[in-house]
């Protein structure tokens, strides 16, 4: 078949119409897909460029919902410990409640009666007066000293001889001792009880019986000392014996003790006994708390340990964040069960030094968890920045691959008119080239 001859004007015009064609088909492309460059032929540079920042931000993206459970989990533990926080202090008003109420059991003594009938008749006072006014030393004087009675002019005296020119207290409860040593002249058991009195760890009165009663400030057991001496020194170590403790009525507790023992009366505070119950309640509750402050699998409050990774490498290049959890418990916060009763490892709410105890192991309890809180709103706060990055970094890495491959619709849409109208041209070009190639038919007419 022969080849159809074309002059050289239709050739030239139908070339460029072809590369016209072909130059819309490219922008056409472009304008579908929204890329002008959408394979390695179009620019290898920019396409491989842009393939890796875009696997790079997807990495990264997957990343995310990994920061995400980390920062759920480690807030599920801190609301955990806001919780357990407001746990530890109604624990605490619990207590301040038991501490409101008087302790019923606190460790007294009564003495013998330091005054008798005959005395009041002969005096015409009560019995309690004429025991408040007895001069501790002996009034009459004399190396056999010896208590005399109260007579219609004088109040009668102790009989501790007037040699001890000092008097001396002695008081332990617990790890706490007090001691102190007065001038004996002129002293009445008057002055002996207000010098009891100052101790703040044991009060005196003198009741209508004429004896004198010793009583503990808190719930512990009480020794209780008073002697007499020619020195404050020598009448100290004389109340540290109980050297003169039957001039006041007061008998040692058994052969061992020189001193008198004052110990509890074993009564029972029913609103304590009643807030028992209350304080372990709230203290079991802390656990149960502490059990359920999980977040997908994992409790930093049971001693879970959680990991956030925060970038797409691998071995010592890769970044995260390694959380240890704590195991935390009533127990392990130092708080002990309640009971009505002196147990070991309890809090006895009858006894006042252990309210005390419990008082300071909640305040550390406190402590502790504010510590940990702190501890863990660090973290959340490098969980979060790390979140924010992680999307600030996925955008300019998609924004990056994007300024490679993406075609402007502008520019690509002017470029393509610009064709349409070359292309119209171009027609125009090469049906004129035909009318010139027509011309020929007229020598034939």
């Amino acid at each position: 078949m022969a080849n159809t001859i074309l002059s050289s004007g239709v050739r030239n015009n139908l070339l460029t119409l072809q590369q016209t064609t072909a130059q819309q088909s490219v922008i056409q492309n472009r304008l579908a897909t929204g890329k002008r460059v959408n394979s390695a032929i179009d620019n290898p540079v920019n396409y491989f460029t842009s393939q890796s920042l875009n696997d790079r931000s997807s990495q990264l993206t997957g990343l995310l919902d990994g920061i995400s459970n980390g920062i759920q989990t480690i807030q599920a533990a801190s609301k955990g410990i806001d919780g357990i926080t407001k746990l530890v202090q109604s624990l605490q008003s619990t207590v301040k409640q038991a501490q409101a109420d008087a302790a019923q059991n606190r460790p007294t003594k009564a003495g013998t009666a330091l005054a008798s009938a005959t005395e009041a008749a002969v005096t015409s006072k009560s019995l309690k007066d004429i025991a408040l006014d007895k001069s501790v030393i002996d009034l009459t004087g004399g190396t056999a000293a010896t208590a005399d009675a109260a007579t219609a002019s004088s109040s009668g005296d102790l009989g501790i001889a007037v040699a001890n020119t000092s008097l001396a207290l002695s008081i332990t409860t617990g790890t706490t001792t007090y001691e102190i040593a007065f001038d004996a002249a002129n002293k009445t058991v008057r002055d002996v009880v207000n010098e009891i009195n100052k101790s703040g760890i044991a009060t005196a009165f003198v009741d209508e019986k004429g004896q004198l009663n010793v009583k503990g400030t808190g719930s512990e057991t009480v020794e209780f000392g008073f002697g007499s001496g020619t020195s404050a020194a020598n009448a100290i170590t004389s109340a540290q014996g109980g050297g003169n403790n039957t001039a006041i009525g007061f008998l040692a507790a058994d052969a061992v003790l020189a001193t008198s023992q004052l110990t509890s009366s074993n009564i029972t505070s029913a609103v304590r006994s009643n807030l028992i119950q209350q304080f372990n309640d709230l203290r079991d509750q802390i656990d149960k708390l502490a059990e359920d402050s999980s977040f997908n699998g994992i409790n930093l409050l049971q001693g879970d340990r959680l990991s956030i990774v925060f970038n797409e490498k691998t071995g010592t290049n890769q970044t995260k964040l390694d959380i240890q959890g704590s195991t935390l418990s009533s127990e392990n916060l130092g708080i002990v069960q309640a009971t009505n009763t002196q147990l070991a490892g309890f809090f006895n709410f009858q006894n006042d030094l252990d309210l005390d105890k419990a008082t300071e192991a909640l305040t550390s309890s406190l402590t502790s968890l504010k510590s940990l809180s702190s501890t863990l709103g660090s973290n959340l706060s490098v969980a979060q920045t790390r979140q924010d990055f992680t999307k600030e970094l996925t955008n300019v890495l998609t924004t990056g691959a994007d300024n490679l491959v993406l075609a402007d619709p502008n520019a690509e849409g002017a470029s393509l008119l610009a064709l349409n109208t070359r292309q119209q041209l171009s027609q125009t070009a090469l049906s004129l080239a035909n009318q010139a190639d027509q011309g020929v038919l007229r020598l034939f007419g």
